[in-house]
């Protein structure tokens, strides 16, 4: 199983989505950006990587905000979401096709790949029960307990 990091990065109560490019897996599909661990990095620091290779910006990975399992025709995944925050950087389409700041309302509007889904449906739910911006109050890595 390959395991998969997403960033909830929050911006003015906004959430960054990406929409994948026609020639991806899953392609014209809505996520949580990130990427592939690779063999020598924890899931921060491939978030971190993936976030300036993919959109040229710079991250501070927060808390673990959870994880879906998927199992696609082409193998299972292991997706891992972690809060981030945007440090520096100006966003460039390095690697999708399209990119939104949405509301967590807004998030039903887009069609997202699979194993996004579980992170749509929580971030709904938290935004119904104690908003969004108490719920994304950033908490450095180490600072807070998994919700």
């Amino acid at each position: 199983m390959k395991t998969v990091t997403a960033a909830i990065l929050v911006k003015d109560g906004k959430i960054l989505i990406a929409r994948r490019k026609a020639d991806d897996r899953q392609a014209g599909k809505w996520e949580f950006p990130g990427g592939t661990v690779e063999a020598d990095e924890t899931p921060q620091v491939c978030l971190q990587r993936e976030m300036q290779e993919e959109f040229g910006i710079t991250v501070a990975v927060g808390r673990f905000l959870g994880e879906s399992i998927y199992h696609y025709d082409h193998g299972a995944i292991r997706l891992m979401a972690y809060q981030a925050r945007w440090e520096s950087g100006k966003i460039a389409l390095n690697d999708h096709a399209d990119y939104r700041w949405v509301s967590p309302e807004q998030l039903t509007e887009y069609n997202f790949a699979p194993a996004d889904i579980p992170f749509v449906k929580k971030l709904q739910r938290k935004d119904k029960q104690i908003g969004l911006i108490s719920f994304f109050h950033f908490q450095p890595v180490g600072a807070a307990k998994n919700i």
